[in-house]
């Protein structure tokens, strides 16, 4: 096991890091309901990169990538995302850096309802100021790329749940971020549809200047990452690569 936070990746991609989290502490609650979720954390991703964070549950996995994406204020510690600090930056800053940057991919998918698909996948660029028409242009290319060609006018509803996860991803990608995250975008899909997706998340991870960090439990992944970061109780146990991740990968299998 080694910790990086340079050197070249497994795909031979530049090195320069897209995350550069440091000593990053998190407490929620007061008194005693007080709970320290990020205790010192340090977290590194490299531009280029699929990296996957694991740990058990409670671990802080989610908390710390959501430092990272700007949506949760922390305590102590610094962050920056594509040698952009974070700290002391004005929530309004960080939401508009967010909303050009960064692409969320979740669990339950958290698709609009009410709206079709090609609406759906439209929305990011439509909050980046971008016109409908051209926003749903795009929307319809990124639908049939993730193999959707067709249902431009179908509900969230009439589609399966992998389906639904792919205009999901295709909604994260939609605007270019340079940063995508995923949180356990595979753990409620069967296998064939979990490695369509991932073979989606590996193509957004090694477009230039990008880098997607999943969270999951799911040891069907795996063999994705360029690198595994494993925490627990709130803090970077080890992060994984070469031959050590080799050796994690075959052993969960």
């Amino acid at each position: 096991m080694k910790t990086e936070t340079n050197g070249s990746n497994s795909n031979g991609a530049a090195s320069e890091l897209a995350i550069d989290a440091r000593s990053i502490v998190k407490v929620f609650g007061l008194g005693d309901a007080r709970t320290v979720a990020l205790k010192g954390a340090n977290f590194s991703a490299r531009q280029g990169e699929l990296h996957l964070v694991v740990g058990p549950s409670g671990c802080g996995k989610t908390t710390l990538l959501s430092v990272v994406a700007g949506t949760l204020n922390w305590d102590e510690g610094k962050v920056q995302v594509f040698g952009t600090s974070l700290d002391g930056m004005k929530r309004s800053e960080i939401t508009d850096f967010r909303r050009r940057n960064v692409g969320f991919i979740f669990q339950q998918f958290n698709l609009i309802p009410t709206l079709n698909l090609i609406e759906n996948i439209s929305v990011p660029l439509l909050l980046n100021g971008i016109r409908r028409r051209t926003a749903e242009d795009k929307a319809g290319e990124l639908l049939k790329r993730v193999g959707l060609a067709g249902k431009e006018t179908k509900r969230p509803t009439q589609l399966s749940g992998g389906q639904q996860q792919r205009v999901a991803i295709a909604r994260a990608l939609v605007h270019e971020p340079r940063l995508v995250i995923c949180d356990e975008p595979t753990s409620a899909l069967d296998s064939e549809t979990g490695h369509q997706i991932m073979d989606l998340l590996t193509t957004a991870a090694r477009a230039p200047g990008r880098c997607v960090v999943i969270v999951t439990h799911d040891p069907r992944v795996y063999s994705y990452a360029d690198r595994i970061t494993q925490m627990e109780d709130g803090r970077v146990m080890a992060v994984l690569d070469g031959e050590p991740l080799q050796q994690f990968v075959h052993s969960t299998h």
